[in-house]
């Protein structure tokens, strides 16, 4: 199914429903806590690059873009077998990539936990698998992309974490990758959300979960 027939079929389920898609927590069962293991702040500003995907990469991008300490957040594709792929061949769902999005951020204002944390909490529902509201297929599972061996301890930490305390009422599906490469999205899908608030899309899948970031964590908001 093409993104335009999604949004149109997203929209009119929702409108039906009379709810909205991807509130914060989606899937908790309780609050998010914060990571028992996690990377100490820098002492001095500095760039350091985080990967994940989950579901469309427009929401992702969208959720990381506003918070403080990210430089940027950037659409990609990661985790497949094909190089230099673009958004059709990801689609088909035969290329191994997921929609991604490269978070490159200040560690002394924000760590790698801290922007997990915002990951699971309002990103995503990291419950299910291959998959995110109305988009389905591998190139819409949520993975973790690590950079080095600190990043995957975190992470691997994180889900334990959240999975022994059943923050979720399912286990977390997420995946904890090795980052083997990461290739930028066309530039119509960059900044996606930001350029077209109100594509239906965006408006009923997207813009709840920055609403939510921003209700969830005031204190790191941008």
């Amino acid at each position: 199914m093409s993104r335009s027939s999604v949004r149109m079929v997203a929209m009119i389920l929702t409108v039906l429903a009379g709810v909205v898609a991807c509130r914060a927590g989606n899937g908790a069962s309780a609050a998010v806590p914060s990571p028992v293991a996690d990377e100490a702040r820098a002492t001095a500003p500095g760039k350091e690059m985080a990967v994940v995907a989950g579901g469309c990469f427009w929401g992702i991008q969208a959720v990381f873009q506003h918070v403080k300490g990210v430089v940027s957040a950037t659409s990609g594709y990661s985790g497949g077998t094909v190089k230099n792929p673009d958004y059709e061949a990801v689609s088909s769902g035969q290329t191994g990539h997921a929609e991604s999005v490269a978070i490159v951020y200040d560690p002394s204002q924000v760590t790698y936990g801290e922007l997990l944390r915002v990951f699971f909490s309002v990103a995503l529902n990291p419950t299910e698998v291959n998959r995110q509201g109305p988009d389905s297929g591998t190139q819409y599972r949520s993975v973790i992309f690590y950079g080095n061996d600190e990043q995957k301890k975190i992470a691997e930490a994180y889900i334990a974490q959240l999975d022994s305390a059943k923050v979720f009422r399912k286990a977390i599906a997420t995946q904890v990758v090795p980052l083997k490469a990461f290739y930028k999205a066309e530039d119509y899908h960059q900044n996606y959300a930001t350029i077209h608030p109100n594509d239906p899309y965006i408006m009923f899948n997207d813009a709840p979960k920055v609403a939510n970031l921003r209700r969830e964590f005031p204190e790191i908001y941008k």
